[in-house]
């Protein structure tokens, strides 16, 4: 029996969540794990401070978030923070096992814990962990399971438990506890009291007490629901996921804009309800969240979700004008193709086309709830989808199809077609992988009429010129203009364009129609075609908006607007908010950036609340009026200043401070004075909007130091190294992708200067500026004594100078005869030079023909004395010394008397030995010294041998050194 009641109370939970289903749109959520905020996983309370930095309670201590960074700041005895709250002073309180008090900056600003420990009555000191904090008009109070701490008046009271404090709210004016024991209590004159005809059971477990209206409250319990109490009277708050709740035990409740509670669950996410009791969104895993164990909840000052949660926090934009939706169970499906029509969105994906009826009173389709079913007939790769003529068409990896009633009926299955455009009321051409085919429609159907002949190419883009002229582009083909037929089953005429044609590449161009011009995205902005001159232009129009950037995809809504994809990022030229000067604003969706089909994008702007933009993984879905309207107030926060050396210092800790309240700027008292030592500085900054975290830029400026503002970069922190003496303010501003620009938020600091740039260093300089003033006048009394003496020491020196003048002039003369005595020892040494190359010349042709004749006598066979007169008269002319005297006059002239000196050394030299040392002192070769001595070569061998003996000279001595060495 007890099975059977279980399986009832399961179906009928599982028949109740059916019965109101999801919104298509699955809104952003951002995850944070333990590793990024570097604490515990668990998160037991979540407040948020008038400047939008949040607060969390950790088992670690308190956490805060500012949109970039992760601060973790501990209790004094390290117990874990269990709840928080935090008043309009800026003082955020909590507590621990034992500890209560409050975190507030200190004049740093750097966040500090005040103990209140001491305020607490002696014998109540000891407590268990703080797991409520209210803040009412009534003072703040803390709950622990056995005590209720009041803070009033800088005094704290206890108020015991009866039974074991469960629950801590405010609700309205009024501040509720729930005991074990005693049940709801209300504390009123201060004490803890049951309410009058208090209707609530005693033993009803009590999970959150929020205000419902003005004089009603909303009570969700662990296992019996919602219930609404008025007075005394206690009404059951009938809801469509009342079975779940009973199943799901209440966790959390939280109230949200427009009259919406979010409830948690300790496993099953959170469901999201409107006053009537009515789901409008389950958010679980499913949806994004880490875990289902929702422990706290959140509404930031921008209606965004934060929940803390049994293994992290997550973030929901539930404002967010970007959602994403998931055709099929699978999220992993590419969604390349979308299509509105006939009450139904119409989704293609890599592996079929899905569909689901959509609501036509909302406005964004992406809050319709829904469940996607797939088409029939449609396993594959979805290509593309157009409405024509009131049907919708499917370009399919199979063919063509036709859909009605959800199923695909098939209308040509030669080729896969990528695209259509109705050329006719009649006619309409598809863009096959192998060309063009022709479809004509007839009594309220297609068929395939057949390949359009002439082109044999994948033509994916098309775009429409007139009824016979058509555009086609491939990727790695170029462009194409054909014209057809009349009859539209021929192509006449075929222009293929590339680079030639104007194009800056034949590759990657894609042709599109926008503003009615034909267009071509490049890698280097937009051409125009240009019909005189049959090329391709840069488009002057859209130069102003693309310049020279890469765009793959362009699509143009029913407002002209123009949607661009562009190197990874999306975005819109929107011509409704353009100015005189420009006239349109170009606005990217930082969201989107890596988000779309990598290949070549696709974007279908059904209107300006519905733009589809296909994604790897579903389809985004944007509302960009909300989009452009739904920017909140940009605000910037410096969060840190450090003096950078040997060790960092912490300037300023993120806060500032006037007096007792948390402020927005740096008051007087707070600008710093640091030692010239410390001259170098980080600057970390943020944002709080949460939700637009990736599409902030930041500028800034260091007053003293930098001239003019700085790019805009997405970078939150800058540092200045070696900054000279001097006051310095670095402001900071931030601006979204909407160009909406926060006000400037600054930090004024000192450099003091160093002891030798200092008020008594310019004393000491001025002072030792006067004594060397005194030391020159002084020195200029002695110079002008001692001029008299130096006039006679320059007569003097002029006397001096005028002898060492003669002396150079006299020195001049001297190299000028040195220079013409060489120039004459110059000339007899050529003169010698002939000489002795004329006696080497004569001696070789005595020797030629003395040689001749005796070559000539064998020849004749003339008897041996026949010619020994002519030897004899030329062996007389080789031992002529009227040469060699000629020689030897010229040679010692040049030689300053070599061989007299030589003679005069060496008596017993003979002639020959002197013709043979003048030989060898001008370097003559053994056989020239042969030829000229008449003697063969062996024979000048023997006699240098035999100078060498007269001259006494060892082996070690080289013959020809040591006559250079010789002089007269």
């Amino acid at each position: 029996m007890k099975a059977i009641i279980f399986l009832i109370t399961v179906l009928c939970a599982y028949s109740a969540s059916a019965k109101s289903q999801n919104p298509i749109g699955v809104l952003p959520v951002v995850n944070y794990n333990r590793f990024e905020y570097k604490a515990d996983a668990q998160t037991w309370g979540i407040g948020q401070d008038k400047n939008g930095i949040l607060y969390f309670a950790n088992n670690d201590g308190l956490l805060t978030f500012d949109g970039n960074y992760w601060k973790l700041y501990p209790l004094p005895n390290n117990a874990p923070v269990r709840s928080l709250a935090i008043d309009n002073t800026g003082k955020i309180y909590a507590g621990g096992q034992d500890e209560i008090g409050y975190f507030f900056p200190d004049k740093n600003g750097k966040i500090r814990f005040n103990s209140l420990k001491h305020l607490v009555p002696p014998g109540e000191r000891q407590f268990a962990d703080i797991l409520g904090i209210t803040i009412t008009r009534n003072g703040i109070f803390f709950r622990t399971s056995e005590s209720i701490f009041q803070l009033k008046n800088n005094i704290i009271h206890a108020f015991d438990a009866p039974g074991g404090w469960r629950l801590l709210a405010e609700a309205g004016p009024s501040v509720f506890a729930v005991d074990k024991t005693e049940g709801l209590l209300e504390f009123k004159n201060e004490k803890w009291q049951s309410p009058i005809n208090n209707p609530v059971p005693r033993d009803w477990a009590i999970a959150a007490i929020t205000h419902y209206n003005k004089d009603t409250l909303l009570i969700a319990t662990l296992k019996n629901g919602l219930y609404l109490l008025r007075g005394s009277a206690l009404i059951k708050k009938t809801t469509q996921i009342d079975e779940i709740l009973q199943n799901s035990h209440i966790s959390c409740i939280l109230e949200i804009s427009g009259g919406r509670y979010v409830i948690g669950t300790p496993a099953d996410g959170c469901y999201i309800i409107d006053r009537q009791g009515r789901l409008e969104r389950k958010i679980s895993q499913e949806e994004g969240l880490q875990s289902g164990n929702i422990i706290s909840l959140l509404s930031d000052h921008d209606q965004n979700l934060w929940f803390g949660l049994g293994n992290g926090i997550d973030f929901i934009s539930y404002n967010s004008a970007v959602t994403r939706i998931y055709p099929g169970k699978n999220n992993t499906l590419t969604s390349n193709a979308a299509r509105i029509f006939d009450g139904k969105l119409f989704i293609g994906t890599s592996n079929g086309l899905f569909s689901t009826p959509v609501s036509r009173s909302e406005t964004d389709i992406s809050r319709s709830s829904g469940t996607f079913t797939e088409v029939e007939n449609t396993k594959g790769a979805v290509l593309n989808l157009a409405e024509i003529s009131g049907h919708l068409l499917l370009g399919h990896q199979e063919g063509s199809f036709l859909i009605q009633n959800n199923k695909a009926i098939q209308i040509s299955s030669r080729h896969g077609a990528w695209n259509f455009i109705p050329c006719s009321p009649d006619n309409v051409v598809a863009g096959t992988y192998t060309g063009l085919q022709l479809l004509d429609y007839h009594n309220n159907g297609f068929k395939d009429s057949g390949k359009i002949s002439g082109i044999y190419e994948s033509l994916r883009f098309l775009a429409f010129d007139n009824d016979h002229t058509i555009w086609a582009s491939h990727p790695y083909r170029g462009v194409f203009r054909l014209e057809l037929s009349a009859d539209r089953k021929k192509i006449i005429k075929y222009t293929h364009y590339s680079k030639e044609a104007g194009l800056p590449s034949s590759f990657n161009n894609y042709i599109y129609r926008i503003r009615k011009r034909i267009v071509v995205a490049t890698g280097n902005g937009l051409y125009e075609y240009d019909q005189p001159s049959n090329r391709f232009k840069p488009s002057s129009f859209f130069r102003q908006a693309f310049g020279s950037q890469s765009i793959k995809y362009l699509a143009e809504d029913s407002t002209g607007n123009i949607w661009f994809i562009s190197d990874q990022r999306t975005g819109v030229l929107d011509f409704q908010q353009g100015s005189s000067k420009q006239p349109f604003t170009k606005i990217y969706l930082p969201e989107l950036t890596a988000e779309t089909i990598s290949e070549y994008g696709y974007i279908y702007p059904y209107n300006r609340e519905n733009i589809f933009i296909g994604s790897g993984k579903g389809l985004f879905h944007i509302n960009y009026s909300h989009y452009v309207k739904s920017s909140p107030k940009l605000k910037v926060l410096l969060r840190t200043v450090k003096a950078i050396n040997k060790r960092d210092s912490l300037l300023f800790g993120g806060y500032f401070c006037n007096g007792t309240k948390i402020t927005g700027n740096q008051n007087s008292e707070g600008v710093i004075s640091l030692s010239n030592a410390w001259n170098s500085f980080h600057f970390e900054y943020s944002s709080t909007l949460y939700a637009q975290k990736n599409t902030i830029e930041y500028s800034y400026k260091l007053e003293g130091f930098d001239k003019e503002w700085s790019d805009w970069s997405d970078r939150t922190e800058k540092d200045y190294t070696n900054l000279s003496f001097g006051t310095y303010t670095f402001l900071v501003k931030a601006r979204n992708n909407l160009g909406n620009v926060s006000g400037p938020v600054s930090y004024t600091f000192k450099v003091l200067p160093a002891w030798y740039q200092s008020i008594w260093a310019f004393i000491l300089y001025l002072a030792c500026l006067a004594f060397t003033i005194y030391l020159l006048v002084q020195r200029q009394k002695r110079r002008f004594a001692r001029r008299l003496k130096k006039l006679e020491e320059e007569q003097n020196r002029l006397n001096y100078l005028h002898q060492l003048e003669l002396d150079r002039t006299e020195k001049e003369v001297v190299e000028l005869q040195n220079k013409s005595l060489e120039t004459e020892v110059n000339f007899k040494n050529k003169e010698l030079a002939t000489v002795t190359m004329h006696l080497v010349e004569r001696g070789k042709m005595l020797t030629k023909v003395k040689e001749e004749l005796g070559s000539l006598s064998r020849k004749m066979n003339l008897p041996a004395g026949e010619l020994k007169p002519i030897f004899r008269i030329l062996g007389d002319e080789e031992k002529n010394e009227k040469d060699w005297d000629q020689f030897a006059v010229h040679f010692d002239e040049i030689h300053h008397n070599f061989l007299f000196a030589l003679k005069t050394k060496f008596p017993t030299l003979s002639s020959t030995d002197l013709k043979l040392c003048a030989y060898l002192r001008i370097n003559l070769s053994s056989k020239e010294i042969a030829q000229l001595m008449n003697i063969s070569v062996k024979g000048v061998e023997i006699s240098r041998y035999r100078l060498r003996k007269k001259l006494q000279l060892s082996t070690e001595i080289n013959l020809f050194d040591f006559l250079i060495q010789i002089h007269g």
